[in-house]
């Protein structure tokens, strides 16, 4: 028995559990099962409060100073909030991050190969090891995924929208059809092209439907809108959709697996700027008030999380 709890890695540590109860429509409210498993495994660690945003990383940034590990239920914005606090309390290299996928979409649990059934996740959490991770900051903000043009515009549109979810985002989704391409001026800084060229600086000005910069593979939905993104590779995994708004949707389904993105500009940097009128943008599924100028640059290996233990093949 000693032996077993000595294999965890929650084993000795000081452990928070941190509850969005307002992921996925409130799901954790919802769940009472859920609930009660969760209490069950970590005791009277879980802080489950209904919080703003700001309360929600504060919240998390006061956990961090007391804690060695913060393991948070959630979607990608919980995630997103969750690790500004963290790095708010400047315990990014001390603290680890236990995921718990619980919301719509859960991008960054997917790149780290987590179980979305709450007690398989509970148990890579428990049983798992830290592996260091890059994140994107934006402006100050620490984000997993960006995109900047249409689906910013989508997401503004839903974070407004009174239908919650999945329906809601759809509703929302209509504007695809129509919405312009905006003339960019894109910086691309220390990267290189899908040729294998490497560049100190290249500069691209171009009409842009959408411009993704990802780490993790997936945006929500299981949409797999970066096949090339690598979660520790040390590069913003950029994506280039210079192409009209009824290409888009037309080959939708080929975007959505990932196929046709072989057929776009792509680029691997450690930095970027955008520049352009009114543009609108997401950070892990939550809107950024529309501007004229966003800058980016990765964090190489800047945070610790816990992913599943993998197993040894035997032979």
């Amino acid at each position: 028995m000693s032996q077993h709890k000595k294999s965890s890695f929650l084993a000795d540590k000081r452990v928070a559990v941190l509850v969005n109860p307002k992921s996925a429509q409130g799901r954790w409210e919802k769940d009472a099962k859920a609930r009660s498993y969760i209490h069950r495994a970590f005791g009277g660690r879980v802080h489950d409060e209904s919080q703003t945003k700001a309360e929600f990383i504060e919240t998390a940034r006061r956990l961090s100073l007391e804690n060695d590990v913060i393991i948070v239920l959630g979607g990608d914005g919980t995630m997103a909030d969750a690790m500004q606090g963290i790095f708010n309390a400047g315990r990014q290299k001390d603290v680890v991050l236990g995921i718990i996928p619980f919301g719509s979409g859960n991008a960054l649990s997917r790149s780290l190969q987590l179980s979305k059934t709450l007690k398989q996740a509970v148990r890579a959490v428990r049983w798992g090891t830290p592996k260091a991770v890059d994140v994107i900051d934006i402006g100050g903000r620490i984000a997993s995924f960006v995109s900047i043009g249409a689906t910013g515009l989508i997401t503004y549109r839903t974070s407004q929208s009174k239908i919650p979810g999945f329906i809601g985002h759809l509703l929302a989704a209509r504007i695809i059809f129509t919405h312009p391409r905006h003339p960019m001026e894109i910086a691309l800084f220390d990267g290189r092209d899908d040729a294998g060229t490497h560049f100190e600086r290249k500069d691209l000005k171009l009409k842009v439907f959408d411009v993704i910069i990802n780490k993790t593979n997936h945006f929500g939905y299981s949409w797999l809108i970066a096949p090339k993104a690598k979660i520790d590779d040390g590069y913003l995994d950029v994506t280039v959709f210079d192409i009209r708004a009824l290409t888009y949707v037309w080959y939708f389904p080929l975007i959505y697996l990932g196929i046709y993105q072989k057929l776009l500009k792509h680029y691997k940097v450690r930095r970027i700027s955008l520049k352009g009128v009114d543009l609108h943008a997401q950070y892990n599924g939550e809107a950024i008030e529309k501007r004229d100028f966003f800058e980016m640059k990765v964090l190489h290996r800047a945070l610790r999380v816990i992913r599943p233990k993998r197993r040894i093949k035997r032979r």
